[in-house]
C-alpha cells in the first residue's frame, strides 16, 4: 500500500458502533491513545472492521492547528 498521506498510524479497532448510515470506529494506537473516525457503514463492513482487527489511522489534512496554554 502506498499513500500520499504523511501520517499513517498503526492501530487496533477497540469499538465499532454502527448507525443506519455511518459507523463510529474507535482505534487504539500502540501507546494507548484513542482515535475516533466516522465512516460510512458500507465502508466499515467492506473493510471488515470489528473489535480486535488491526487497522491504520490515515490522516491527511491541509491544516493542522496547534494550541498552548
Amino acid at each position: 500500500m502506498k499513500l500520499s498521506a504523511r501520517n499513517i498510524l498503526k492501530a487496533k479497532v477497540v469499538k465499532v458502533t454502527h448507525g443506519a448510515v455511518n459507523s463510529e470506529i474507535v482505534l487504539e494506537l500502540a501507546e494507548g491513545t484513542q482515535v475516533v473516525a466516522i465512516i460510512t457503514r458500507q465502508s466499515a463492513e467492506t473493510l471488515g472492521l470489528a473489535e480486535g482487527v488491526d487497522a491504520y489511522a490515515v490522516i491527511k489534512a491541509s491544516n493542522v492547528m496547534i494550541a498552548v496554554d
